[in-house]
Order: C-alpha cells, then sequence, then structure tokens
C-alpha cells in the first residue's frame, strides 16, 4: 500500500475555484478527499451523474467543470427533499430552519424525531435538522420502520448561511434530483459525461472467520441497506459504463473483495483518517482507514 503522502500518485491539474461547502454533514462525505478524487475528473463534463448523493461534496466542488445538467440521486427521500428545497423553495426552507433554531433543545430534538411529517418541504426542514444536530451528524434508520433513530449530539442548531444557499442555489438550476436506486439512475450516461460513485461502505470485520458482528458498519443510511450483491451490481454497471465510453470514478474501502470486482479499472490506494466515533468501540473506524479511489472509462 502507498503511504497518505505519495502524492506523485495524483496529476497536477488547474485548480477548481473554491469549493462551495456541503450545507449538509454526512456520514463518510469526501470533502476531505477531494484533492485526491478531483485530479481523476474530467476538466470538461457535459452531463454529470452521481446516484449516492449524501452531502454532495465532489459534485459541489467540481460544478463548474459540468456543461450539461446533472443527474443527482439517492435513496434516502428525506436528504433527497433537502436537496430539492434547497433547489425549489429557499426562502421558505430559510424560514423554516430559522424555526428550529428558535426552539433547539435536546427536548425539542426528541420531539422532532418522532414527528412524521409529509409535505416535501417539512420533510426537507426536518431532516436538515435533525441531521445538524444529531450525534456525529449521523442520520441512521430503523430497518423496520424507516423511522430516524440517531441519538441527541449536544450541539446547537445552526442555520446555512445565505452565502451558501445563494452558491448552492445556482448550480442547481440545471440538476434533476431524484429519490431513486442507482441502477436506473445510471441508464442514461453516455460518451462525454461523467459518473461519481459513494456507495455506503460494507460492514468490515477484525477476522471474518470468527467474529458474527462487524467491528464497523456505515451502510444503513436508509431502512434498506447496501450489501454485497449491490455492490457486485454496480460492478457489473460500472464495466458497462466502461465498454459505452463513460468515464467514471468510485470511492470505497480498500479491500480486497473491492479490488476483485473491478479487475480492469485503475486502483489507487491509500489510508485516510476516519473521525467517525461512536458509543461503542464495535462501531468505531480504524484511525488509518484502507481507502480506494476507482478510476474507469479511461
Amino acid at each position: 500500500m502507498f503511504p497518505d503522502n505519495a502524492t506523485w500518485l495524483f496529476p497536477n491539474v488547474a485548480p477548481d475555484p473554491a469549493p462551495i461547502k456541503p450545507f449538509i454533514r454526512w456520514a463518510g462525505g469526501k470533502s476531505r478527499l477531494l484533492s485526491r478524487i478531483l485530479p481523476h475528473v474530467p476538466q470538461k463534463i457535459e452531463d454529470y451523474y452521481e446516484p449516492f448523493l449524501g452531502g454532495g461534496a465532489v459534485f459541489l466542488a467540481c460544478a463548474s467543470r459540468i456543461t450539461g445538467r446533472s443527474h443527482l440521486a439517492d435513496l434516502n427521500e428525506h436528504l433527497v427533499a433537502a436537496w430539492v428545497a434547497m433547489r425549489d423553495r429557499q426562502p421558505e426552507l430559510q424560514a423554516l430552519l430559522a424555526w428550529y433554531a428558535a426552539n433547539d433543545s435536546k427536548e425539542f430534538f426528541y420531539q422532532i424525531r418522532s414527528a412524521t411529517p409529509t409535505s416535501s418541504l417539512d420533510k426537507a426542514a426536518r431532516f436538515l435538522y435533525l441531521n445538524g444536530v444529531s450525534w456525529n451528524h449521523l442520520w441512521r434508520e430503523n430497518s423496520r420502520t424507516g423511522a430516524m433513530n440517531a441519538p441527541w449530539g449536544n450541539r446547537q442548531f445552526k442555520e446555512i448561511r445565505e452565502t451558501t444557499m445563494a452558491a448552492i442555489g445556482r448550480v442547481l438550476a440545471r440538476a434533476d434530483i431524484v429519490a431513486a436506486d442507482f441502477r436506473g439512475v445510471l441508464k442514461g450516461a453516455t460518451s462525454g459525461d461523467f459518473v461519481y460513485l459513494d456507495p455506503p461502505y460494507l460492514p468490515i470485520f477484525s477476522n471474518p472467520d470468527t467474529e458474527k458482528e462487524p467491528t464497523a458498519k456505515f451502510n444503513k443510511y436508509t431502512a434498506k441497506t447496501f450489501e454485497l450483491p449491490d455492490l457486485v451490481d454496480l460492478a457489473n454497471i460500472c464495466a458497462d459504463l466502461t465498454r459505452r465510453n463513460v468515464r467514471w470514478v468510485m470511492s470505497n474501502r480498500d479491500t480486497e473483495s473491492v479490488r476483485d470486482l473491478f479487475p480492469g479499472a485503475e486502483i489507487l490506494r491509500f489510508t485516510t483518517h476516519r473521525s467517525l466515533a461512536a458509543h461503542s468501540r464495535r462501531e468505531v473506524e480504524a484511525h488509518q482507514s484502507p481507502e480506494a479511489i476507482i478510476i474507469g472509462g479511461i
């Protein structure tokens, strides 16, 4: 494995404008890895595809390279509602976030967590509030009911700056945003387009032969977890993207199974610091975690 400071692995390219700061803190977000990912993103992109959107750090960072439309998706309907509201209903969203900030407390957090809003705008504001003050900004859903069940994080809710909202609104003006599975989202990509993939990482075991529970599991952002068969399907789709001359980059954990699934792609391996702590030691990532950037369609 290459050392973390092996900068010769990553080509020098013209710098992008200062990246827009994500408005969502998302477990596994890629803000800290932008300097490693962006050199492998084309300087000119026709249509952009990201089916595991999360906080959208990579999309926001390379938005200036996109000349066509952006096709953004995620399975988490609450997160998608937040992105749609940021695109279409900023004044109303801003007013709701101000109300959340004025009422913020531990008791209020649990009251809101137990609520079930029905409108897209209410879902968006609730999501941004709960995500903003939950433990470690974690969004975790019950597998049976789909209810958000991450605990209070003992932090004050911070509203989104108007300048950030304005900048994000501008880049979302040419974006389609849907709650959908990756299998359907990527069907429209053609040559000249670019696909960025950041699927939930599969659980890891210190000793897979003896352990029944993983030492780290961050694949439960929705009631439906991302499992090995999903990664196999994604690998097959990536192979098809390559055959269609579509460039793509994937972030994932550097494991033998991941390397085996992408035999024809270029894989850059390094270690990165994981700061996500947990209530249980069994859920804590290693401080230095193996990471891979998988590059295809070149």
